[in-house]
């Protein structure tokens, strides 16, 4: 697998920086701390005036706090940055309509029908998109045991949420070969789409 060659000469004109950090806390919960940036290498007219080159267009923060079901106990944003100040910001506690949902259940499409269209700001909204894989890779190794692979305990979270990771596929067979299951004859290439995410 490669990358499409990149032009020798070419400029860059905008960064949007995505992290995700996510913090155990002394209560057993857990907090997650979404940000974006978006910046752009040249001026910009904005609404609100020009933007210079560097600063930010928008720095926006999402946070929840869960539990290690991955339910959602609190959420809310925060705007720091944004092209249209008292109108981008003024989506007041919209966010808080995450408590409640599983980041493991259905969690992008129940996201969309809660914040979808104007409901919300769409840039933090776009946000909710990489949490259940982000918090998933925080809680590997600590909340979700890699003992869970063992043919007595349960079945491997992992299996059936991606290609490498099919129950009929080459990882499946060489390290949790109690898991592994064949595709059906005449179906080896089939892709098994699982994911309630």
């Amino acid at each position: 697998m490669s990358l499409p060659p990149a032009a020798p000469q070419r400029q860059l004109m905008h960064r949007r920086s995505i992290d995700v950090a996510v913090y155990a806390r002394e209560d057993g919960l857990w907090e997650v701390d979404a940000r974006l940036a978006d910046v752009k290498s040249h001026d910009v007219p904005l609404g609100g005036g020009v933007r210079r080159a560097g600063e930010p267009v928008h720095d926006m923060t999402l946070r929840l706090v869960i539990d290690e079901q991955f339910r959602i106990l609190q959420a809310g944003a925060r705007t720091e940055w944004m092209p249209y100040p008292g109108q981008c910001d003024a989506y007041g506690d919209v966010y808080a309509r995450l408590v409640g949902l599983n980041l493991m259940q259905n969690f992008r499409r129940d996201v969309k029908s809660r914040l979808g269209g104007t409901a919300a700001c769409t840039h933090i909204t776009e946000l909710t998109q990489v949490l259940p894989t982000a918090v998933l890779q925080a809680f590997a190794g600590t909340v979700i045991k890699p003992e869970a692979g063992d043919p007595d305990g349960e079945r491997p979270f992992q299996l059936d949420r991606c290609h490498a990771l099919r129950a009929d596929g080459e990882v499946a067979r060489l390290f949790y070969p109690h898991w592994y299951r064949p595709a059906p004859p005449g179906d080896e290439d089939a892709t098994v789409s699982r994911n309630p995410l």
